[in-house]
């Protein structure tokens, strides 16, 4: 649950959601869904994910499924910090 938060922290921070995440839940749409979330944001949340937890996120590790919902992108970093 603690990645979850970070993650949705992160969300809302670079997205400039203004606290819109607090409702989310693990099934809520992502990409494609919210109109802020366009391939300059996904690098920001890339980036802002590498500073929070430490860790190294690959091109090739990045598609379209990982944004797909806010639990894909939790299981996402879950599984990175897990490595």
């Amino acid at each position: 649950m603690a990645v979850e938060t970070d993650v949705l922290r992160i969300l809302d921070s670079v997205l400039s959601l203004q606290g819109r995440t607090a409702r989310w839940q693990r099934h809520t749409p992502l990409l494609g869904a919210v109109p802020e979330l366009d391939s300059m944001a996904v690098l920001g949340i890339i980036t802002a994910l590498e500073e929070r937890f430490a860790f190294i996120i690959h091109d090739d590790e990045i598609d379209s499924a990982v944004f797909a919902t806010l639990g894909s992108l939790t299981d996402f970093v879950t599984a990175k910090l897990a490595d």
